[in-house]
């Protein structure tokens, strides 16, 4: 056979440079990123799924599933963590923590607003666990195992669906209790058994009860005794709000409630004290300088001790002819 000549031997050398052997890593190489190339554009899951396979095909180290048992083991750990979480933020009485940073309610309107609270902070919370949980859920039981491309699914009709409705339930349920409970807050009955004016002014109070004839004014804080304001339990207490010179706000923190004092627009609301005690109100509208001093003693007897207390005051202010 005739020898190739040095130009067949060159030619032969540059062919075999440009086009690898079919065998080997350099061709397979070059015909990957071919391939790879043609899905990126036509076809980009594809395109994923060729890169990841050939990942594991040339790792080398196949990847061993995770037994049922340890995945089990790590869920039950966060459960327990969580659980310890819970048990720590708990720590303090159980009516303080129930009552979610409300002060302990006095009257009956005030427990009807603790119970809407408690209950708006319940569904928050079981809004929250099932959100969480089904993170959790999905973090835990579908995490990544491999480098495949899980399957897509684009539309879920029934799941869109529930994710509008939902939010509509809950925010009519919301508004049904709020509105039923404003209803209750704001009714006043036709024959009060006690009845008080209240004038608020910069920066005290005056407290005038009309069936008795009898008026409490006082001081603000840090110029003289502050001003009275005594109410029996069991009994309902109409105030008529009003002011004579700026807006001022009138609110016991016991009561769950304020109400605006406004100038030449009288305000009304009752309630029904269901324990004793002695109290602050606060004036909780900025109304000036002294403001933060504008309070008053709120004392809540038995009836008994209630119908005394007018009495002594009556003969009191009988007797000196003004109001104390």
């Amino acid at each position: 056979m005739p020898a190739a000549s040095p130009g067949t031997r060159a030619q032969g050398e540059d062919r075999a440079q440009r086009w690898p052997k079919p065998v080997g890593s350099s061709m397979t190489r070059t015909w990957r990123a071919i391939l790879f190339a043609r899905h990126v554009v036509a076809e980009p899951r594809k395109a994923l799924a060729l890169t990841t396979d050939n990942a594991e095909k040339g790792s080398g180290k196949p990847r061993l599933p995770v037994p049922r048992r340890a995945r089990v083991k790590r869920a039950a750990g966060m459960t327990v963590a969580l659980t310890i979480v819970v048990l720590g933020l708990t720590g303090c009485t159980n009516d303080t923590f129930t009552r979610l940073g409300f002060p302990n309610p006095i009257t009956l309107q005030g427990k009807v607003t603790l119970s809407l609270w408690q209950g708006s902070w319940i569904a928050g919370l079981a809004v929250g666990a099932l959100v969480w949980g089904l993170i959790l859920w999905a973090v835990i039981f579908y995490r990544k195992r491999g480098d495949k491309l899980p399957p897509q699914a684009r539309y879920n009709m029934p799941i869109e669906i529930m994710y509008t409705a939902v939010p509509f339930v809950l925010i009519a349920v919301l508004f049904y209790f709020t509105a039923k409970d404003e209803n209750y807050i704001d009714n006043l009955s036709a024959k009060p058994a006690v009845t008080v004016n209240v004038l608020g002014f910069q920066w005290s109070w005056q407290f005038n009860y009309p069936q008795y004839g009898v008026t409490n004014t006082g001081d603000m804080y840090g110029e003289g005794p502050l001003p009275v304001l005594e109410i029996p339990t069991g009994e309902t207490v109409r105030f008529n709000l009003t002011s004579d010179d700026v807006i001022h706000a009138f609110w016991v923190p016991e009561f769950l409630f304020k109400r605006d004092v406004i100038p030449g627009h009288p305000n009304h609301f009752e309630i029904t004290a269901t324990q004793t005690g002695t109290y602050t109100g606060h004036c909780s509208e900025l109304c000036g300088l002294y403001h933060s001093r504008m309070l008053f003693t709120l004392k809540v007897v038995t009836p008994a001790q209630f119908q005394a207390y007018m009495a002594a005051q009556q003969a009191a202010q009988s007797s000196s002819g003004s109001t104390s």
